[in-house]
């Protein structure tokens, strides 16, 4: 049937103490750093992954795509990485950062979708 109430309640306990021990001792803060340090290094490793094998599943479709094509696409994709790389930079100017970050992504996106559409066409 599966785990009982009781089991999700003392799992949740469990986590909450965890949580206030780190937030109350002595360095926490430096710990919750390397643990934010780390899943971050794992998830940007997991992206970079994930793009080298849509890469290589794909890789003949990019080359038969014309230059132009391919170099707007290249750069779709180095502007979504120069955004998500300066994303904390960004949010800290403020408005504007949030702006630039908005119209970064969505540049990179737009581009993405106008490669995407043209190589549906016959």
């Amino acid at each position: 049937m599966g785990p009982d109430r009781n089991t999700h309640i003392r799992n949740f306990a469990i986590l909450i103490l965890i949580a206030v021990a780190v937030w109350q001792l002595p360095g926490g803060g430096t710990a919750t750093n390397v643990v934010q340090n780390v899943l971050g290094i794992i998830f940007a490793g997991g992206l970079v992954f994930f793009g080298y094998r849509m890469y290589m599943e794909h890789r003949q479709d990019i080359f038969m795509l014309e230059d132009r094509a391919r170099a707007l696409l290249y750069f779709s994709f180095v502007m979504i990485a120069l955004a998500l790389i300066a994303t904390s930079r960004l949010f800290d100017e403020g408005g504007l950062g949030v702006i630039v970050w908005l119209m970064l992504i969505g540049a990179g996106v737009y581009g993405c979708v106008v490669v995407y559409r043209g190589s549906r066409e016959y």
